[in-house]
């Protein structure tokens, strides 16, 4: 029964002409790298370095942030154990919600479906506050001119939206280079933070363990997660890639690898210029121009003014991505019946899931407008996108991955229990269980610390209301998947099914004639 459900991308041609419809994305189009690249850019180097970071050392008052990298670095890389193995024999769009279907059932799945929709779209329409508020500085700061943070922003859902209707392999190119850019950035911050040092000098002290205390690690734990989002993003491109089986799970530990160690050592230089003493002070009292205020002393006008830029097109870069895992949910979901058919087909010209990414783009749209309205800038706040749209949006969304990851962790041992090869991948099932515990763990202790994370005061409504939004999603869709399950079976067996679902269409309807 598990083989008969998995799918090969050679049936491609065959379904994509089903009934005229493209019922299936581009395969081919990305190789190692330009995967690799497309899942990075939604780690955002420098929105973490100049955003994530200060706030965790300011805010949360956790000063072995770098150790915290290295630890969760080690905790995903268990998680992507059992999740590579999972891609090897799943290949769907759907990623997280198809393997959680294809192991713990279509009702779960339809569940995690829910919740990845607003899980990822929390977190990309969250970057437009920080956006609009840094773009509306440097008008101010360089032209002295007024400009409303939520102008740039609606200007960058339209051109994120646009850009999404191009085809993945134009999106990674672009991807890419901001990237890169990116990081020679942060690199040669580094350098110059390690050449001149703060008044401890070169301490090691943030490794530390006794680092890792204070009422602000659950919320911290959030925060560090969030950075690496972007990694479990690989499966979301199978079928879109050459060789899936190989390129897939290559790239998963490439990217967690690479952004435990990046963002360890780029959270120790922080703590180096000012000195692990100073630095929870000096991130409270800086906030996010904490890394351009280090830069300026180090490296110069110029180089911090090139820094302000290419932290806008880094954030931009970031939206991208997270945009083109939204439209391939949407994608996923419509081929499976959980949406309305007309998600489940791509642009004929570019072969993108151009009806999800009109929805996203629909739904960013009328976020930021929402928080337009409700801005606080008139009475003299001019961070509320940040303090608002970014940290409460982003918070919510990393909340929704960390038990998106969990439960995709569980239904790995599910899967292979099923088909009967548990003792075969035992190692990878051991791996799987623990870094399931270990992000359930950290989903608990930052619903317990969601106060501090969204700085609301004890008592706020906001302490539950942001969780909820997860809550409610999960709550939604798995009533959603048990009326499926009732009134419409036939939908309900196809989730999780990806291409297989055609299979069942021809089958039903060959069934009155045979």
């Amino acid at each position: 029964m598990a083989t008969g459900r998995s799918t090969t991308l050679q049936d491609a041609a065959e379904i994509r002409t089903y009934k005229g419809q493209d019922r299936a994305l581009r395969a081919d189009r990305l190789g190692t790298a330009g995967l690799l690249l497309s899942v990075l850019a939604a780690s955002a180097p420098l929105m973490v370095v100049a955003g994530v970071m200060p706030t965790t050392f300011g805010v949360m008052g956790v000063v072995g942030q770098p150790l915290l990298f290295v630890i969760l670095g080690a905790v995903l890389a268990l998680f992507s154990v059992g999740y590579a193995e999972m891609s090897r024999h799943v290949h769907n769009a759907g990623a997280f919600y198809a393997y959680i279907a294809r192991g713990l059932g279509p009702t779960a799945g339809a569940g995690a479906s829910i919740l990845a929709l607003v899980a990822y779209s929390a977190m990309q329409v969250g970057v437009y506050g920080i956006l609009g508020f840094e773009i509306s500085g440097l008008f101010a700061t360089y032209l002295e001119i007024e400009l409303a943070w939520w102008i740039p922003a609606l200007l960058a859902v339209a051109a994120t939206g646009a850009l999404g209707w191009l085809k993945i392999d134009l999106n990674a190119k672009v991807l890419g280079v901001l990237l890169l850019i990116e990081c020679a950035l942060v690199v040669a911050f580094d350098a110059a933070a390690l050449g001149k040092p703060g008044p401890e000098g070169l301490s090691l002290h943030a490794f530390n363990p006794e680092t890792l205390s204070g009422a602000g690690l659950g919320t911290a734990l959030c925060f560090c997660i969030a950075a690496f989002v972007g990694f479990e993003q690989s499966p979301v491109y199978a079928e879109e890639t050459s060789k899936p089986h190989i390129v897939v799970s290559r790239v998963m530990f490439l990217a967690v690898g690479f952004v435990a160690l990046f963002f360890a050592f780029s959270a120790w230089a922080l703590t180096v210029a000012t000195g692990p003493a100073e630095v929870v002070k000096t991130s409270a009292e800086a906030g996010p121009g904490l890394l351009f205020q280090l830069t300026e002393d180090r490296l110069g006008t110029a180089f911090t003014d090139t820094l302000h830029v290419l932290f806008v097109t880094g954030m931009f870069a970031a939206m991208l991505s997270f945009h083109n895992v939204v439209a391939r949910y949407a994608f996923a979901m419509g081929r499976e019946g959980l949406l309305p058919a007309a998600f489940g087909r791509t642009n004929a010209g570019t072969g993108a899931p151009g009806t999800g990414s009109l929805l996203q783009t629909v739904v960013a749209t009328v976020v930021v407008l929402a928080f337009a309205l409700t801005d606080d800038k008139p009475t003299g706040d001019p961070t509320a996108p940040v303090l608002h749209l970014f940290t409460w949006m982003g918070s919510v969304g990393a909340l929704g991955v960390t038990l998106l990851m969990a439960a995709a962790s569980f239904a790995v041992i599910a899967f292979f229990v099923r088909r009967g090869t548990a003792g075969a991948q035992i190692w990878r099932l051991i791996a799987a269980g623990a870094a399931g515990l270990a992000l359930l763990a950290i989903a608990v202790y930052t619903v317990r610390d969601f106060g501090v994370l969204v700085g609301a005061g004890d008592g706020s409504v906001l302490s539950w209301v942001l969780p909820g939004i997860i809550g409610a999603a999960v709550v939604a869709g798995l009533l959603y998947g048990a009326v499926l399950r009732s009134r419409r079976p036939e939908v309900h067996a196809r989730i999780g099914l990806g291409n297989e679902a055609f299979r069942l269409d021809q089958a039903a309807e060959a069934a009155p004639h045979e």
